[in-house]
């Protein structure tokens, strides 16, 4: 598990992420106001690659999965 320091993302998991293996994605809020990108991950590997994305790129594709039965 990456190690949490004071300049590290707080990580908030999806709503609809499970426990037992379900789709289990990350993004840290916190990040929009100081940068104005939103990283993404999967938190089941959470030293793993982050997508940083737009706020408004984040905000479509939010829109998207809403919107689609996925």
């Amino acid at each position: 598990m990456a190690k949490e320091t004071s300049s590290s993302p707080r990580w908030v998991k999806s709503s609809h992420s499970t426990e037992n293996g379900g789709a289990c994605v990350e993004w840290a809020p916190s990040n929009v106001t100081a940068t104005g990108t939103v990283p993404v991950r999967d938190s089941k590997r959470t030293d793993g690659p982050v997508l940083m994305v737009s706020a408004d790129a984040f905000a479509g594709l939010v829109s998207l999965a809403r919107s689609t039965a996925l």
